[in-house]
């Protein structure tokens, strides 16, 4: 597993975020978004690849998650997200940059454009967090509840989260992946709090605000989608790009919601052709 570390920082309005970016200075740029509750990480394979089919590829762990900062009282709402992806593309100086966002992360990338103006390219949504209702009985439990699983001896925590994160998978992740998937949030000072604080923020009422503008988005957008999904029905794919005028949808087989790790190859193929 090649080793993965965002070497850039900067200040937002919901703390210090960690980026990167890979690839020729002059290549088109790709934004890669990764979702809830996971990091830049899930991109790595992705990101190497689209650099060395010529991209300029930006990467970002969002506040609260992977290596960026996770403080007490932080806002890491897809409110809060979509407002500091508006400002990272600013501070990056890309004008219209192609974006790939996945599971919650597609809820950000939409909010971005619709809400904050941000221009893209392209917009490739994989498994996202965009249609109503949406959270499982878990995570609607655990967000009822934060301030007791907060406590959980730490043990038990990382037994939770371990399976939590494994669940995503339709293959099966290897042990170093899943260990690289769950470190931020067993092995950083207040990660676990950080997991139990970003799912009490997950707010329904984020997406119910932007649903209504789909048809307004008027950028090329593909919907890749694993068949094997069980964190979000594929049903669901196939109601995303009805909404979204000239979308496209791309089942990937073989993959769950975690397609990046699932299927590499085949999600990197539908991206590339995307992307041309």
């Amino acid at each position: 597993m090649p080793k993965w570390r965002l070497g850039e920082t900067v200040e937002s309005r919901a703390g210090e975020v960690r980026w990167d970016r890979f690839g020729p200075e002059d290549g088109e740029p790709v934004v890669l978004l990764h979702g809830t509750p996971f990091s830049s990480r899930v991109w790595a394979e992705t990101a190497a690849a689209l650099a060395a089919a010529g991209h300029r590829v930006h990467v970002w762990d969002m506040p609260g998650y992977g290596t960026s900062e996770m403080a007490d009282g932080q806002d890491v709402s897809l409110a809060a997200q979509g407002e500091v992806f508006a400002g990272l593309v600013a501070h990056w100086g890309l004008e219209r940059p192609s974006v790939v966002a996945h599971d919650f992360g597609g809820c950000v990338a939409l909010r971005a454009h619709l809400l904050h103006g941000v221009a893209y390219r392209r917009l490739a949504l994989v498994d996202p967090v965009a249609l109503a209702p949406w959270g499982s009985p878990f995570f609607r439990l655990v967000g009822e509840n934060a301030p007791v699983f907060e406590r959980l001896p730490p043990p038990l925590h990382r037994a939770l989260v371990r399976e939590y994160v494994a669940s995503a998978s339709h293959r099966g992740l290897g042990a170093d992946m899943l260990d690289a998937l769950v470190a931020p949030w067993t092995g950083r000072q207040g990660g676990q709090a950080a997991f139990y604080r970003q799912i009490a923020q997950a707010d329904q009422r984020y997406t119910d605000e932007i649903q209504p503008r789909y048809p307004d988005i008027a950028v090329p957008v593909t919907v890749c989608w694993g068949e094997q999904d069980t964190w979000i029905p594929v049903a669901r794919a196939h109601e995303l790009a009805s909404l979204i005028p000239g979308a496209r949808l791309r089942l990937i087989p073989d993959a769950g919601h975690l397609v990046p790790l699932d299927a590499p190859a085949g999600l990197l193929g539908a991206l590339l052709e995307f992307l041309a």
